[in-house]
């Protein structure tokens, strides 16, 4: 009989503690990998919805400061404008390096059997940072007047023809999902499109477009690169009257801001169940242990070694620890499928899970923790144990 055998024999003959050290060890490593795996992927997704913005500084009007960083955050649809002449004084402005505008628009409603609260983006071919890399890489070619790019969330396909304001428009592609619904949930067409589509609504669309060619929402800046975001935001804002110029990662950090008062919650209440799973398995194999100092002692008479007694007891411990790491990502991989989207809901955070390498990753480290834990609990009763001698093991268990 190997030590393997041996250890599931005796976790056998208790199975009450078994499966109730299995439920402890699972319950800190569910919290422990949903929590990390939820905030890896708020991450995720903020760390890319950055890149894909490709903006170093966002600007728009003063009094549309809130809804702008809504709509990047969340990506909830808004509608404002201002001159397009504040195009040409950003790109005049010190440290700026290239310039690019956009348009926001907030339709009444999206098409005839879908409920989703599209938000329509156009943006300039011939300047753009954001949605032109895209292009060139998936569809490699321009986009056409009567054609749009949509998020991965808008529920149509490649193909399919879609009416905004009395235009019908054909989707041209979809976008890899980012994590944040600016991306995700929006609909992109060229600031031509956007203006013919206007100018067509008096006529063609129930609700009429009042958006003259004239208007912009934003303009996205690229700075220097011996300049930082924000010296040059103070710059944009002093130059210019009646804007507000925004540093993109001021957008996410605030979301990190935001994040850090539940980061420091979940580290502080994992340490603590930590803390106490280690004592409550230290009491428990402590019990084990005194209840088998005969069994110990009758194994070291019969000439089994210190080593091999050791590894039995650290090999239950294992075993232990290892199922209850298992049943415990399980657990937090399905809490955390099953609620995330009414926990963004009320959140309001952009959300991109891991890629399965970095998942992988993830659940190997929840497994470790979990059976680190369980070997370091039954370590000392082990060494304690092993180091009695025979006759005395014998004699305290009678």
């Amino acid at each position: 009989m190997n030590v393997a055998t041996l250890a599931r024999k005796n976790l056998k003959r208790k199975s009450a503690r078994t499966v109730l050290l299995v439920a402890i060890v699972a319950a800190v490593a569910c919290t422990l990998f949903s929590a990390t795996l939820f905030l890896k992927s708020i991450n995720n997704a903020l760390r890319l919805g950055t890149y894909r913005l490709g903006a170093d500084i966002i600007v728009v009007p003063q009094e549309a400061e809130t809804s702008a960083r809504q709509a990047l955050l969340s990506g909830h649809p808004t509608q404002f404008v201002m001159d397009r002449t504040v195009l040409d004084r950003v790109r005049a402005v010190d440290g700026v390096s290239n310039v690019t505008p956009q348009l926001f628009i907030q339709p009444t409603s999206f098409t005839c059997c879908f409920s989703v609260d599209a938000f329509l983006v156009a943006f300039d071919p011939a300047t753009d940072f954001t949605v032109r890399p895209w292009l060139k890489k998936n569809l490699k070619r321009d986009l056409a007047v009567d054609e749009i790019i949509i998020g991965r969330t808008i529920p149509v396909a490649v193909g399919d023809q879609i009416p905004f304001f009395g235009t019908g428009f054909k989707v041209a592609g979809t976008m890899e999902a980012t994590g944040m619904e600016f991306f995700d949930s929006s609909v992109f067409m060229s600031l031509e499109s956007a203006y013919r589509m206007a100018e067509t609504s008096n006529t063609m669309a129930v609700q009429s477009l009042p958006i003259s060619r004239d208007k912009i929402s934003t303009v996205l800046v690229q700075i220097r690169e011996d300049m930082t975001p924000d010296r040059v935001a103070i710059r944009i804002e002093h130059d210019i009257d009646g804007v507000k110029a925004i540093a993109s990662d001021t957008v996410t950090s605030t979301v990190r801001k935001q994040l850090s008062g539940l980061i420091r919650a979940i580290f502080i209440i994992s340490v603590i169940l930590w803390g106490i799973v280690l004592l409550i398995m230290s009491f428990a194999f402590s019990m084990i242990v005194n209840e088998r100092r005969r069994e110990i002692g009758l194994l070291r008479a019969m000439g089994a070694n210190r080593l091999q007694l050791t590894s039995v007891l650290l090999t239950e411990a294992g075993i232990l620890a290892s199922a209850g790491g298992l049943v415990g990502v399980m657990l937090g991989f399905g809490i955390l499928v099953s609620f995330k989207d009414l926990m963004l809901h009320h959140l309001r955070l952009p959300y991109l899970f891991p890629e399965p390498a970095e998942l992988a990753t993830l659940t190997a480290a929840a497994l470790l923790i979990a059976l680190g834990t369980g070997l370091l609990a039954a370590l000392l009763p082990a060494l304690t144990a092993v180091r009695t001698e025979p006759y005395d093991a014998i004699r305290r268990a009678e």
